[in-house]
Parts: structure tokens; sequence; C-alpha cells
């Protein structure tokens, strides 16, 4: 009989044992296939730009390819006609002399609408292109966009003539956005205009 006793418990435990061990295997695989459908991007200064080719508010299509031998600033932002967004994209048009100093092509990047960046860059006055990516595979691909976050990072990409990334700034802040893109693009040593 004390061996019944024993042997109840053992066997109660190695049932439970045997539970939680295909519970976590279920969870890995769950964890493992959501990690195949969006894997996070965390680009940094030498990784290889991902591409992009996108709609611009002047109407023209940008592509990072047509860009090459150039520097290029990508401004992501992540919601047109918000305040920050406002005061990012104001601070870029106030100082867009200063940014244009430098040889590089310059843009400011959401997931909005075309028609929505344009009115928003419309009622703003800016004399840069904002563009446009609803369908998000350029923000994804960039990073700036998560599944648990749907809307753009407020992030800026310095892109060297290479087509690497020479910098991130994972923390812009808005009202200084323009004056901290041309301090950066001093300190990279982005080649300034020569005429």
């Amino acid at each position: 009989m004390e061996y019944h006793r024993i042997l109840l418990p053992m066997e109660v435990l190695v049932k439970n044992a045997r539970v939680a061990v295909v519970v976590g295997l279920i969870g890995i695989a769950v964890a493992a296939i959501h990690a195949q459908e969006a894997p996070e991007v965390m680009l940094k200064a030498g990784d290889p730009a991902p591409p992009f080719s996108l709609v611009g508010t002047d109407g023209k299509t940008h592509s990072l390819a047509d860009l090459k031998g150039r520097a290029v600033v990508i401004a992501w932002f992540p919601m047109a006609f918000t305040p920050g967004c406002t005061a990012e994209c104001k601070s870029m048009a106030e100082a867009g002399d200063q940014i244009r100093q430098y040889d590089v092509a310059y843009f400011a990047a959401s997931v909005d609408t075309p028609e929505k960046n344009k009115a928003f860059a419309e009622s703003l006055g800016v004399d840069f292109p904002i563009l446009s990516d609803p369908g998000k595979s350029v923000a994804k691909a960039y990073g700036v966009v998560t599944p648990e976050r749907q809307v753009a990072q407020r992030w800026t990409f310095y892109i060297g003539p290479d087509g690497k990334i020479l910098a991130v700034d994972r923390k812009v802040q808005a009202k200084t956005a323009a004056q901290d893109i041309v301090a950066k693009l001093g300190e990279l040593g982005v080649a300034k205009k020569t005429s």
C-alpha cells in the first residue's frame, strides 16, 4: 500500500511535467512563427540602407538607387497634422537653407497616404519632399514600424553616398530637428556644396 501512495504522486508529477513541456514547446513554436512573420529590425551605422522608392509631396518618386553618390537624410515621423510632427517639419522648413548647404538629399517620411502628406506639406509650406509609405514596407525595412507600433517612430537616418547608413538618431527632438540634422551632417563630415 505504501508503494501505491508513492507511485500516485510520482505519476502526477510526471504527468504535470509532460504538460509543462508541451505548453513550453507550443509557446516556443508560436514565438518562432511570430518572429518569422515580423522580424524586428534595428539598423546601425555600417549597415546597407534598405532600398526605397516612394512618392513625395512634390509628385515625384524618390528612390535611394537614384541618389547613389549623394548623402541622404530620411526623417521618419509618426503622423501628419499632429503637434510633434508639425514642429519637426516646420523646423526642417525654417532651417532648410542650412541643410541645403550640404550635398545631401533630405526628406521627411511617414506611413500616411500621399494625399494626406501633400495636404500636410502645403499647410506648412515646406520646401522639401515628404515621402509616403502607406503600405509600410519601407518603414518595416527601416524598423520604424513594428507589429506593436503601426505608425513610424520619430527616427532620422543618415545614409552615405555609398548607400550605407552613417548614423541613426533615435532621440529626435521635434522642435530642434533641423538644427540637429545640420549638426549631425557636420559631425559626419558630409561634404558641403561648392557653388
